[in-house]
């Protein structure tokens, strides 16, 4: 297919609509225009603002930044700024003349990091995320938001977890100046506990941008673990207790590990789905004497949320440990399937003869929306333990 090639732009439009980042990068990949005219007078890349979806906005934008003029820069600002201002609901109603209740879904990104609410209405649908869309295309167009105005519209969606505030504090922390950090103090000591938790995900993204911090400052790793430490101690919101966890398991230092270990019993989840993280490990071996024992307690959890944080953890380790591998085991039968899958993957990369069974407790998979490498890992192992064979 070339660039040019209709059909192309056709199916990337498909993968707009569906809010298919995933898609719509291969296609972009494989020649897809983001810029070709369409019938109606947009383009796919207008198309994608529109549909709300910060995430497949994004891969559209990385494919067109540089051949955009200013006219067609002021038009997706435009457009951005219309369906922000207007709302995804009162927005559909304009676009499609449509009356009556609408639809309303929770929708989680290819990736899994973000969430939005996707609105359907006369046959249209469009995530909520125009905040997000309108905050990343005026980063990238070089408009500078202020702190004040992009903690609003974090706050606005009162949703730790909804694309628009993940996107108001990445463009935060990707400018990697004092302005925001020196907010977050205030934050942290705020009396509403969403402000709290808007600070400290702003000290993770910091850590996780990783650009460097203005000359004379020092480094945001040490700077974020003197703000994280103490601030252990003193929250009492769980949600925001988690997020604070979460930075510190981004910073390399061994007292990280002794504060996850005195919460490995906290009464809420979301908290103890964070301990496996802070245990520190080489590549093969994990360091502390209670190390395995805190995991495999984790891995019996009654909240498949902290089991799933165990799996995420364990199914990468690259040591040939027998405790390690009888904690993935526990997993091929659990619920979830992609927990199965990668608990599958993690012993046959340990060569453990579980993995083989586990293959086929998985089920049915879609290969087309799965990762393949992830998939084969019991066939390698077949694979390698036949080569042994042979040899």
């Amino acid at each position: 297919m070339t660039e040019a090639d209709p059909e192309t732009t056709d199916a990337l439009c498909l993968a707009v609509a569906a809010f298919d980042g995933r898609r719509a990068d291969a296609l972009l990949d494989a020649g897809a225009d983001p810029l070709r005219p369409l019938p109606d007078g947009s383009t796919p890349l207008l198309r994608a603002v529109a549909s709300g979806n910060a995430g497949v906005t994004v891969a559209l934008l990385r494919h067109a930044e540089g051949r955009l003029t200013k006219e067609e820069r002021t038009a997706l600002l435009a457009c951005a700024r219309h369906w922000y201002e207007t709302g995804a609901e009162a927005g559909l109603r304009l676009a499609t003349g449509a009356t009556g209740p609408v639809e309303s879904r929770r929708f989680v990104d290819d990736f899994g990091v973000t969430e939005y609410n996707v609105i359907t209405l006369g046959g249209m649908s469009v995530c909520d995320g125009h905040s997000a869309v309108l905050t990343r295309l005026e980063a990238t167009f070089g408009l500078r938001r202020s702190f004040s105005d992009l903690l609003a519209r974090a706050l606005a969606c009162a949703d730790g977890k909804h694309a628009d505030w993940w996107e108001a504090a990445a463009v935060l922390a990707e400018r990697s100046d004092m302005e925001a950090w020196d907010a977050t103090p205030a934050l942290r000591s705020d009396t509403d506990p969403l402000r709290r938790r808007f600070a400290a995900d702003l000290v993770w993204y910091f850590l996780i941008v990783d650009r460097p911090a203005p000359s004379g400052e020092g480094s945001w790793e040490r700077r974020a673990f003197d703000v994280l430490l103490p601030w252990i101690a003193e929250e009492t919101d769980p949600a925001v207790l988690a997020s604070v966890l979460r930075g510190l398991n981004s910073v390399d230092d061994p007292r990280v590990e002794e504060v996850g270990l005195s919460l490995r019993t906290h009464p809420d989840p979301r908290v103890r789905v964070q301990v496996a993280s802070t245990l520190n490990r080489t590549r093969y071996a994990y360091t502390h004497p209670e190390a395995l024992e805190v995991l495999a307690a984790l891995g019996r959890d009654l909240d498949a949320r902290v089991r799933a944080g165990v799996c995420e953890v364990l199914y990468q380790f690259e040591g040939r440990c027998p405790a390690v591998a009888d904690i993935l085991a526990e997993f091929l039968d659990e619920k979830d399937q992609l927990v199965r899958i990668k608990a599958v993957s993690g012993l046959a990369d340990a060569d453990d003869p579980r993995c083989v069974e586990g293959a086929r407790l998985i089920g049915p998979v879609d290969r087309a929306d799965a990762d393949g490498w992830l998939l084969d890992a019991a066939e390698r192992y077949a694979q390698r333990r036949a080569a042994a064979a042979g040899s």
